[in-house]
């Protein structure tokens, strides 16, 4: 069977680095807060290109925390309009709700799965604050025309790079903007991941980032003296040290990504599939692929003859969050709205099997299979 994601044996070559900085934690006895998060805090930053790296508890805390951050400045108000993809994973809509803001859906590009630019303009009201971009996927989202929008509407940008690690990196349109701020997930999963759960908020905005330590602290910058209502959301020290470990090789293990999925792009022929835009064949930075995504209008029949294969998939995501039970007529009344773009993309979408540790003979069963479909 080739698995979807082998994590264990992901992480197998790190094993031995690990006992050693879990030796290390455990011989410093200082557990929250320290070394190794304040290390890996400096080495994502610099990682990334920006001034600011606060770790937390996961990666919705760390969109949660901006959100709450720019409110605490006084550059959000509870009850401000939020546009975010209709396509996204629940969690980026959930984080605006905690913050006390309201998600504004707009439809994604049926290409490339990401915000389309030009239906932001048909949604901004005079309530729009601010606009949530999701790198879905791992593919870098118009970044200069939506930032372009942002600047002319003066609203704050916010990007989920959940799945985005590296792809962000290096762009002309990074967070180099002190109205952007970027939030990580380290998932076990993701493309960096850890071995529990850890996220981060990346910034330039020195002073939302001062503001984000306090409240993933209780709100509090000196032991007991609590400036903000906060919560406790800290990236785990052992969690931090483990992915001190990781990270100098995600470089290398996001071009192995890229390899493959190079390899499914050019090799993969069947008139029943829809792969990635041509758009994206060839490309660099723009897309880490943390998942290769494809649709078929025949998706269970599609996923049941890959695993009678021995081929195991995923399906990201099989409900569109506007139709979820938790958006009910009793609660936000999202279920009676239609947006055909991205019911049409969780009713097609099938994720394969793609990860550094994929090799080549998997990946010519994979195509194989695929094309004999």
């Amino acid at each position: 069977m080739i698995q979807f994601l082998d994590l264990k044996k992901i992480n197998a070559p790190y094993e031995t680095a690990f006992q050693e900085k879990l030796k290390s934690v455990l011989e410093n006895g200082w557990y929250i807060l320290g070394n190794e998060v304040k290390t890996f805090e400096n080495n994502f930053a610099h990682y990334c290109g920006a001034k600011n790296c606060i770790g937390v508890g996961n990666g919705f805390d760390a969109l949660v925390l901006i959100f709450k951050g720019y409110i605490q400045l006084g550059k959000l108000q509870k009850g401000d309009e939020v546009i975010v993809p209709a396509n996204t994973y629940i969690a980026s809509i959930l984080a605006i709700l905690e913050a006390d803001l309201v998600p504004v859906l707009v439809e994604p590009k049926l290409e490339t799965y990401n915000l389309n630019p030009n239906l932001i303009l048909e949604k901004i009201t005079s309530k729009t604050k601010a606009i949530l971009v999701v790198h879905l996927y791992g593919q870098l989202a118009e970044m200069d025309r939506i930032n372009e929008i942002a600047i002319q509407n003066n609203l704050i940008v916010v990007e989920d790079a959940a799945q985005a690690h590296g792809t962000i990196r290096n762009q002309k349109s990074e967070i180099k903007n002190l109205q952007s701020s970027a939030a990580y997930s380290f998932y076990p999963g993701k493309n960096l991941g850890a071995l529990g759960d850890g996220g981060a908020v990346v910034t330039n905005d020195s002073e939302l980032a001062k503001v984000i330590q306090s409240l993933r602290n209780y709100g509090s910058e000196a032991k007991y003296q609590n400036e903000f209502i906060g919560l406790n959301s800290r990236l785990d020290e052992i969690q931090a040290a483990f992915l001190n470990v990781k990270l100098p090789h995600l470089d290398a293990e996001n071009a192995i990504r890229k390899a493959i999925a190079t390899r499914y792009l050019s090799e993969i022929k069947n008139d029943k599939i829809t792969l990635p835009a041509p758009s994206l064949r060839g490309t660099k930075q723009s897309h880490v692929f943390h998942l290769f995504v494809i649709r078929t209008e025949n998706r269970e029949q599609l996923q049941q003859y890959l695993l009678d294969n021995g081929i195991q998939t995923m399906i990201h995501y099989p409900i569109p969050p506007h139709k979820q039970k938790a958006f009910s007529p009793e609660t936000s009344g999202w279920n009676h709205l239609s947006f055909p773009i991205t019911e049409k993309i969780h009713n097609e979408v099938l994720s394969l099997p793609i990860s550094p540790v994929l090799t080549k003979e998997e990946v010519d069963f994979v195509v194989s299979i695929l094309n004999q479909y």
